[in-house]
């Protein structure tokens, strides 16, 4: 059972710290909802997908998750829109503003995503932004609450480069209580300002180390992503050998909690920044991570429509 805030103003979708604490929990409440609860708050309506970056999960959990609220989801590809070459950025975002009830975008640079939400009345969602990845942050505090419980003074540990994954999981983290603990090759890590940045939103420590075991050790969840990013395709080989040493493997895990759990955004390359026997392992719940990408940008988006959680299931957290 739902109730619908028809009062509030626009809200979008940047970045983790768009929302309050408590709207985080809210948004992270509703994903758990039965569908049938959420109601149709998207029915007769579409919503734009503009990926100017491709993308599997994000494609499908976001594309059923306007169908499982009512709503159309209409796909276009990056080069079809054309963003500052065939029209400005604005002009792209006023036009579907025209045609849609809601707006996401996967882009190359962050400042898209915010030029369209200076300039329309309808939520923006950020599906990936050189900056952030808050829909993939949202699943994985999905993801770690229905595997670790209450997150509140639990330890997370990411081992890889600090980059948009690492970012908007630092913040979500933060916010929920946890202690976070980034480990880094040299010329890879978060400035300190951005640690000081994660300290004031709520992480009661923030450690950054060059060696991964150091923060593997006693951890409750453990995360890594690509080191090789889209758009660095270039710099593979020079890539892996800065991060030699930093594979997520059977003995780096051993140092963790002994009910660690192992995380990974995906796409993963086994025997790269993980072993198979990690990601296909029984600490691994990957694919559970990836299926709540699903249930988090519906809970996201019913959030950003007005779709409120029952007060007991807000109020709870989970």
């Amino acid at each position: 059972m739902t109730i619908t805030d028809s009062t509030n103003s626009t809200r979008h979708l940047l970045d983790v710290t768009d929302f309050t604490v408590d709207e985080i929990r809210q948004i992270l409440a509703l994903a758990e909802q039965p569908i049938e609860s959420l109601g149709r708050p998207l029915a007769g309506l579409g919503v734009s997908l503009i990926f100017e970056k491709p993308s599997n999960r994000t494609r499908h959990s976001m594309e059923m998750a306007v169908v499982q609220l009512g709503g159309h989801p209409v796909y276009t590809r990056g080069e079809e829109v054309g963003f500052d070459t065939r029209e400005p950025v604005e002009d792209i975002a006023l036009i579907m503003e025209g045609y849609h009830a809601l707006i996401a975008a996967r882009v190359f640079e962050h400042s898209t995503v915010t030029r369209m939400a200076a300039v329309v009345g309808v939520p923006v969602v950020n599906m990936l932004s050189d900056q952030s990845h808050p829909l993939q942050a949202f699943a994985d505090a999905l993801t770690m609450q229905q595997c670790l419980g209450d997150l509140s003074g639990k330890t997370v540990a990411y081992v890889g480069d600090y980059n948009n994954v690492s970012r908007s999981l630092g913040e979500i983290c933060a916010m929920l209580g946890m202690h976070l603990r980034f480990a880094s090759p040299h010329g890879f890590g978060a400035p300190e300002a951005e640690l000081e940045r994660l300290a004031l939103l709520g992480a009661p420590s923030v450690e950054q180390s060059v060696r991964p075991a150091e923060a593997v050790t006693g951890a409750h969840a453990v995360h890594t992503d690509t080191w090789v990013s889209m758009g660095q395709e270039a710099e593979k080989q020079q890539r892996l050998q800065q991060f030699e040493g930093f594979t997520v493997d059977a003995a780096m895990m051993s140092l963790a909690d002994p009910e660690a759990i192992f995380m990974h955004c995906l796409p993963a390359y086994r025997g790269i920044e993980v072993t198979a026997d990690v990601i296909d392992g029984p600490q691994s719940v990957v694919f559970q991570q990836g299926h709540n990408r699903l249930h988090a940008a519906r809970g996201a988006l019913a959030f950003l429509l007005g779709v409120r959680p029952e007060a007991q299931e807000s109020e709870g957290g989970s």
